[in-house]
């Protein structure tokens, strides 16, 4: 099913309030054909190399069926008008991207724009805030699977919570909110993000690393060897987080990620596929996010540390090879 006509593709001008996602990856794809379903058209910003048309076709595999969309696409790169109606830019970026693209990006933003962050881990939204001008800081955290099966194809994996919430700066207009939890299923806005957020950073520190240092699906980790590591992750995690001044429980933490083991047993995480594809993780903004606020807490994270050291390690070796 095509949602829009070919003819459209002759020329596309945003209208009044316009939601942009930055980053057509799996994730970035998937929000789309979401708000898409519920009558909202999102504008992609993509690489100048990926905006070959200014509407392109993407493709979403579910259970039930297929479905093909019309996407508004413009490049990164593009003149500083073209961004002018952007009301809310949800950036789906891998964590070490997020930051310089946003420093080329934000001059050509209105200064009414709100920004949502959502990708895997923390960091970033620090980097940020003092370069923001007054806009609106949001950031969110989902557990939806989706798999990327080409260019401008992919496949929903799974279903999970979505939660969004403000940072700093104006809050997200209500109406905003409203077509954000409409689109996205099993969303919610939460007035306290960082709990959530934290709670998804036990999930990928525990998860992530050990499968992709030692080439596993998720479900390896049930192991007794890995759940004695897991344990002193999660351990390491709630001494931090508590300078931090948050309360994490340990017992929950450790309940959620073994769920999550269960539940996506067959699954490799996303750092194992990077891994395995010869591309740079997001062990920093993971992981390596814990041992940032360790050094500014003089504390130490030994498990944490030791993993961030062999993933980097990997991670070298591996690049290097393929060049």
């Amino acid at each position: 099913r095509l949602a829009s006509s070919a003819a459209a593709q002759t020329r596309w001008r945003a209208p009044t309030m316009t939601i942009a996602i930055l980053g057509a990856g799996a994730i970035g794809q998937l929000l789309a054909h979401q708000l898409a379903s519920s009558g909202c058209q999102p504008l992609l910003i993509v690489r100048p190399d990926k905006c070959c048309q200014p509407l392109q076709k993407f493709t979403l595999e579910t259970r039930n069926g297929s479905y093909c969309r019309m996407f508004p696409c413009l490049a990164i790169d593009a003149a500083a008008a073209e961004f002018s109606n952007i009301n809310l830019l949800i950036v789906t970026l891998k964590a070490y991207q997020v930051v310089n693209t946003l420093l080329a990006l934000l001059p050509k933003l209105s200064q009414h724009c709100q920004l949502l962050l959502l990708h895997n881990g923390l960091g970033p939204h620090r980097q940020l805030i003092p370069l923001l001008a007054g806009r609106g800081l949001s950031l969110g955290t989902t557990s939806q699977g989706a798999l990327r099966i080409g260019e401008r194809q992919i496949r929903h994996t799974g279903s999970g919570i979505t939660q969004l919430g403000d940072i700093t700066g104006p809050a997200m207009p209500k109406k905003l909110q409203s077509q954000l939890l409409q689109a996205i299923p099993d969303s919610e806005w939460c007035d306290d993000i960082m709990p959530a957020l934290w709670g998804k950073l036990a999930v990928n520190a525990a998860i992530n690393p050990l499968t992709a240092i030692d080439n596993i699906p998720n479900g390896a980790l049930a192991e007794k060897h890995y759940q004695q590591q897991i344990q002193t992750v999660i351990a390491e995690l709630v001494k931090i987080a508590k300078f931090e001044g948050l309360s994490l429980d340990n017992d929950t933490l450790l309940q959620r990620v073994n769920q999550v083991i269960s539940l996506t047993a067959t699954n490799y995480s996303s750092m194992q596929q990077d891994i395995q594809h010869q591309r740079l993780t997001e062990i920093d903004a993971i992981n390596g996010y814990l041992l940032q606020l360790a050094q500014q807490h003089d504390v130490e994270l030994p498990v944490n540390q030791s993993l961030v050291a062999q993933v980097k390690c990997l991670q070298t070796q591996l690049m290097r090879c393929s060049h």
